[in-house]
């Protein structure tokens, strides 16, 4: 890696319009060149523990309690950045379901072939814990398409699984399926994401422009194309 290179640890959710956004982050930082882990917020704070650093990390906003408490983010460099709800896709010749309240939700879930969700992602996590609040979490694992990390909607196209969960940002990176609607009220989980300088960093100046760049107008754009909404 070359040593002007700042490199970044991020979560899946925002990829999406980041790659845009990177460009227009080199058109002005053309001798700074982005190094980026995409990741899973559990995968992350893995390596985190495992002792490896970078200068800029994104993760969910509990996930950033925990890496200030524990000294590896300087507090006073956090920003809020935005806020992800989850979502249902299905293939775009699917028809969809009612999912308007929690009932037909839990109804679409119980009749699907397989639902596909990620074991290590956030929206995953927080789907387990649903599916035992709803009490059908043994009928949907008995036939569940679960993945350790990724884009769930991929399981689609291989129809391994008819509906998949996810933040609606990382079900819109999958070209082929459509996304049927946001988990109804009740059921919902929006996820917040936090970024922060390490305080190992090595570039602690140029950490805290990206993050501010994350902030601008251009960039709230870009993330709003994708199903997020700015954190205030």
């Amino acid at each position: 890696m070359k040593e002007s290179t700042l490199r970044l640890f991020s979560v899946l959710a925002i990829r999406a319009p980041f790659v845009g956004l990177e460009k227009n982050w080199q058109s002005t930082h053309s001798n700074l060149p982005l190094a980026i882990d995409w990741n899973p917020t559990s995968v992350i704070e893995k390596k985190i523990a495992a002792g490896e650093t970078a200068d800029a990390v994104i993760v969910t906003a509990e996930a950033m309690d925990k890496l200030i408490a524990g000294g590896y983010v300087a507090a006073s460099s956090r920003v809020e950045l935005v806020d992800s709800p989850l979502g249902l896709a299905m293939l775009r010749d699917a028809v969809a379901p009612d999912i308007s309240n929690v009932a037909a939700f839990k109804q679409a879930l119980l009749q699907a072939k397989s639902v596909a969700y990620s074991l290590g992602g956030a929206s995953g996590i927080y789907f387990q814990k649903l599916l035992k609040e709803l009490a059908i979490e043994q009928e949907i694992n008995a036939r569940a398409t679960t993945i350790n990390e990724g884009f769930t909607a991929a399981q689609l196209l291989d129809g391994t699984a008819d509906i998949a969960v996810q933040q609606i940002s990382e079900l819109l990176m999958v070209e082929g399926i459509k996304v049927i609607g946001p988990l109804p009220e009740g059921a919902q989980k929006i996820l917040s994401f936090s970024g922060g300088v390490f305080t190992r960093a090595a570039r602690p100046q140029q950490a805290a422009a990206l993050l501010d760049f994350l902030r601008s107008p251009e960039a709230m754009q870009a993330f709003n194309a994708w199903g997020l909404t700015a954190r205030v």
